[in-house]
C-alpha cells in the first residue's frame, strides 16, 4: 500500500510538471486552474470525477485504493490525483471489521490502531476555543496526509435540537455562532495540511431514529436563523472544499435532491464555490445533479466490479440523461469544475501525500490540551476539588477508570494506537464500544504519589460503598455510550449507575462524579455529591486530562455547549420522534437555551456554564454603534487565587418580539489570566445576529431600535447590561 501511494504521488508530480504552464501555474486562481484543466477533459474524464466508490472493505478495494471510506481514482494522463476520502469526526477513522466470533477487529489497511483520537467534537465545542479546534483539525489532517488520505469527511455541524441523538457527541452543540466558530477553526486546521474538509450533514440531520427516511419539517425563517445559519457562518469562516448533503428530507424533499437547499441557498445565496457530495447512499436519482449534487459517494464496488461501469445514480444514468439532453453537458462541467477548484484551492495537486510515520507523542499532546480545556466543572461544593496534595486514600470506582476512557461509536470512532484498553464490544450493528488506553487512575497516581489509590469496578454497589467509606474521597466514574445509527431512549445513565452513585455518596460525603458521556444526562443524585466533572469522551490522553483537573494541575475552563435539562419533559419533544416526520416548528429557531429562556424553564445546567478554581469579574462595559456595526468591550479580571481561563459571553436581545427567544449568543472570547490580572475584551457582533430573516424580502432585516446587550458567565448568569441604538438596515443573504 505504501509503495502504491508513493508511486501515485510521484507520478502525479511528474505529470503536473509536463502539463501546460496554465495548469502548473500555482499563482493562477483555483478557478482559473480548474477551467484550464476542464478544457483538456473528455466527457468520460469528467464523468469519472463525479463518482466516489466505497473502498473500505478488503473485497471492495480497487487498484490504487487504500481502504478508505471513498475513492475516486486518479487520472494520470491529466495529472489529476486520486481522492482518498475518509471519515474523521475526531481523528482518522480506521474501520475495524469483524473477523469472526471472539476475534478483535482489524484495520483493512493492515495496522489496527494507527491514529490519534481527539476528544469528542462536542468536547471541542466545550473548549469555546477556535484555536484548539484549529490545532485539532491540523493534527488529524496531518495524520491523514501521512497515510495517503487527502479528503476528510470532517466538519459535523448539525445543531443539538435532540440531545438524545446518537451523534450528539460528533457535533458542536446548540448555538449557531459557537458551532460555526469551532467548526470554522477545525476546517481551517484540516485544510492547512492540504487535506479537504467536508462540512456535514447539510441539513437538519438532527436525529438517528429513521435517519434514512425522516423529514425534518421547519419554516423557512426558522431554518435560516438556526441550522442553516450555523452552516452559513462556518462556510464563511472555514471555506471547506466540500459539503455533504444528508440522508434525511427537509420539508418532504431529500437533502441531496433539494434544489432549494443546494442551488438556491448554498450555491446561490451563499455563493459557495466548492462541491456537494452525498452521504454514503444518500442519492435518490439522476436528477439530483440538477438539484445541486455534484458527486455521488459510497458506490458499492464489490468483487468483480469495474470502475466506470457503475449503474448508480451518477453512473450510466447520468451519461444517458446528458445524451438525451435532460441534463445539460454544462451542468456536468460545473460539477467537475467545483471538484477541481477545491482540489486546487486546498493543495491536492501541488502537495500530494507523502507516507511517513506519525509523530505519536506530539499528536497525543494536541489531544490532551484539547481535553484539558474541554472538561467542565459542573459542581464543586466545599471546594472538594482540586484534591489536596496531602490526601491519604482515594477510591476510584467504575467505568474501567483503572485502564481507560470511553469513546463514542460509529464512523467518527478511532481505533486507538496500541488498541483498546479492554476488549472492544460490538454495538447494535457495525459500531464498536471502545475504551481509549489512557488510565485516569494511573495518571492520578503520578500526580498524588503519597496517596493510596484503590480501584473497584462498581459492579457490586455494596462493595464499592465499603471502599468509599474507608477512603478520604470517592471518585465515581460514570459513562453514557452513544453511537451513530442509534438514539438514546432517554437522558438517564444506563446499567443502574445512578443507583451506584447514590450508594457511594451515602457512604462517603466527599464523593466526586466524573462523567464520560456523549451528551446531556440527568443527575438525580446531584444534591448528594460534592463535585461533578464533565469529561465528555476525552480522547487519546483523556486520563491524563481528567487527573490534571482533579489534582489541580489544570484549572478547568470548559463551558457547556449544550443545555442540560432537568428531565425529558423540558424538551420540545419529550419523547424522541419515531414517525416519518419531525416537527421542528415546535421550537423553530429557539434551539437549546433559547427554548428554555422562551418557555421560562429552569435547566439542570445552562448553556455556557462552567466553574473554575478561580473567580472572574466583568466591568467597564462599553457599547459602540456605527450603523449596523456594534462593538462591545469590557474588562475581565481574575479576582481569585489561581491562574485560569475564562470565557465571557456576549448576548443580544432584539427589541420587541423577535419570535425567537429573549436573547442570542452574539460573541465570546476565551482569555487566560494570572491572579489579579485584567484584560479588555472587544467583540464585534455580526449584523445578522441583530436581524431576523425576511422570507418575502429574501434578506436579513435589522429593525431600528434599542438592542439590549448583556455580558455574562453563562446564558443565565449575566453580569453586565447595556444597549445598542441601531438604525434600520438590511443584509444580503
Amino acid at each position: 500500500m505504501k509503495l502504491t501511494i508513493a508511486r501515485t504521488a510521484l507520478f502525479t508530480a511528474l505529470s503536473l510538471a509536463s502539463l501546460s504552464p496554465a495548469l502548473a501555474d500555482q499563482t493562477a486562481s483555483p478557478d482559473q486552474r480548474a477551467a484550464t484543466m476542464l478544457k483538456r477533459m473528455s466527457l468520460e474524464d469528467m464523468h469519472h470525477m463525479v463518482q466516489s466508490y466505497n473502498d473500505m472493505m478488503a473485497l471492495q478495494q480497487q487498484p490504487g485504493g487504500i481502504g478508505a471510506a471513498g475513492y475516486v481514482p486518479a487520472l494520470p494522463k491529466l495529472g489529476i490525483p486520486a481522492q482518498q476520502q475518509n471519515d474523521a469526526g475526531i481523528g482518522v477513522h480506521n474501520y475495524p471489521i469483524d473477523q469472526g466470533p471472539g476475534k478483535q477487529p482489524a484495520h483493512v489497511r493492515g495496522e489496527a490502531g494507527n491514529t490519534t483520537p481527539l476528544p469528542s467534537t462536542l468536547a471541542i465545542a466545550a473548549t469555546w476555543n477556535p484555536q484548539i479546534a484549529y490545532e485539532g483539525g491540523r493534527m488529524i489532517a496531518g495524520e491523514a496526509h501521512r497515510q495517503g488520505i487527502n479528503v476528510l469527511l470532517a466538519g459535523g455541524m448539525n445543531l443539538t435540537r435532540e440531545p438524545r441523538d446518537g451523534r450528539t457527541f460528533e457535533y458542536l452543540g446548540e448555538d449557531p455562532l459557537l458551532a460555526a466558530r469551532i467548526d470554522g477553526g477545525e476546517i481551517r486546521g484540516i485544510q492547512s495540511q492540504h487535506v479537504i474538509s467536508t462540512i456535514k450533514h447539510y441539513a437538519l440531520n438532527d436525529q438517528e431514529t429513521n435517519r434514512l427516511t425522516v423529514s425534518s419539517n421547519i419554516d423557512e425563517r426558522a431554518m435560516r436563523e438556526s441550522d442553516l445559519f450555523a452552516f452559513e457562518l462556518a462556510i464563511e469562516d472555514g471555506h471547506p472544499g466540500s459539503v455533504m448533503c444528508g440522508y434525511n428530507k427537509v420539508n418532504g424533499v431529500w437533502d441531496c435532491s433539494n434544489k432549494h437547499l443546494l442551488n438556491d441557498i448554498l450555491k446561490g445565496d451563499w455563493k459557495y464555490p466548492g462541491w456537494v457530495m452525498t452521504d454514503w447512499g444518500a442519492d435518490h436519482g439522476v436528477m439530483d445533479a440538477m438539484a445541486g449534487t455534484d458527486q455521488v459517494s459510497g458506490i458499492d464496488a464489490g468483487s468483480g466490479f469495474s470502475l466506470g461501469q457503475s449503474s448508480s445514480t451518477f453512473g450510466a444514468p447520468l451519461l444517458q440523461a446528458i445524451g438525451k439532453g435532460e441534463i445539460p453537458r454544462g451542468r456536468l462541467e460545473d460539477m467537475v469544475h467545483r471538484i477541481l477548484r477545491s482540489m486546487y484551492a486546498v493543495g491536492l495537486f501541488d502537495h500530494p501525500p507523502v507516507i511517513k510515520p506519525l509523530d505519536v507523542e506530539a499528536d497525543a499532546l494536541v489531544a490532551q490540551r484539547a481535553a484539558e480545556q474541554a472538561i467542565v466543572l459542573l459542581k464543586n461544593e466545599q471546594d472538594q476539588l482540586p484534591l489536596k496534595s496531602d490526601i491519604k486514600t482515594v477510591a476510584i470506582i467504575g467505568s474501567h477508570a483503572d485502564v481507560g476512557v470511553l469513546s463514542g461509536g460509529g464512523s467518527a470512532e478511532v481505533w486507538p494506537i496500541g488498541g483498546p484498553a479492554i476488549p472492544a464490544v460490538k454495538g447494535p450493528d457495525w459500531q464498536w464500544k471502545v475504551y481509549d488506553p489512557s488510565s485516569p487512575m494511573k495518571a492520578l497516581q503520578k500526580l498524588l504519589p503519597n496517596a493510596k489509590i484503590t480501584y473497584d469496578d462498581g459492579t457490586d454497589p455494596a462493595k464499592a460503598a465499603a471502599l468509599a467509606k474507608s477512603s478520604d474521597v470517592a471518585l465515581v466514574f460514570a459513562t453514557q455510550w452513544t453511537c451513530e445509527g442509534v438514539d438514546q431512549p432517554n437522558l438517564s445513565l444506563s446499567d443502574k449507575q445512578d443507583d451506584l452513585i447514590d450508594t457511594v455518596a451515602a457512604a462517603n460525603t466527599h464523593t466526586v462524579v466524573v462523567l464520560e458521556n456523549g451528551g446531556p444526562v440527568k443527575m438525580p443524585w446531584l444534591s448528594k455529591v460534592n463535585a461533578v466533572v464533565e469529561a465528555w469522551y476525552p480522547g487519546a490522553r483523556g486520563g491524563e486530562a481528567i487527573a490534571g483537573v482533579l489534582a489541580g494541575k489544570v484549572n478547568p475552563s470548559g463551558r457547556l455547549p449544550v443545555t442540560f435539562p432537568q428531565d425529558e419533559q423540558q424538551l420540545p419533544r419529550p419523547q424522541i420522534t419515531n414517525a416519518q416526520e419531525v416537527d421542528y416548528n415546535i421550537e423553530g429557531a429557539a434551539v437549546g437555551y433559547k427554548w428554555f429562556d422562551k418557555k421560562n424553564l429552569q435547566p439542570l445546567f445552562p448553556f455556557g456554564f462552567g466553574l473554575s478554581y478561580s473567580r472572574f469579574d466583568y466591568s467597564d462595559l462599553h457599547v459602540n454603534t456605527q450603523g449596523k456595526r456594534v462593538t462591545v468591550s469590557f474588562k475581565v479580571s481574575n479576582v481569585g487565587d489561581h491562574a485560569g481561563m475564562d470565557t465571557p459571553q456576549v448576548y443580544v436581545s432584539l427589541p420587541g418580539d423577535s419570535g425567537e427567544a429573549p436573547r442570542r449568543l452574539a460573541g465570546f472570547e476565551k482569555v487566560s489570566l494570572q491572579p489579579g490580572q485584567s484584560r479588555t475584551v472587544s467583540v464585534t457582533i455580526d449584523p445578522r445576529l441583530l436581524a431576523t430573516f425576511d422570507v418575502s424580502g429574501h434578506q436579513w432585516k435589522i429593525g431600528a431600535g434599542s438592542y439590549p446587550i448583556q455580558v455574562g458567565h453563562s446564558s443565565r448568569d449575566l453580569a453586565l447590561k447595556g444597549e445598542a441604538a441601531v438604525v434600520a438596515s438590511t443584509v444580503a443573504p
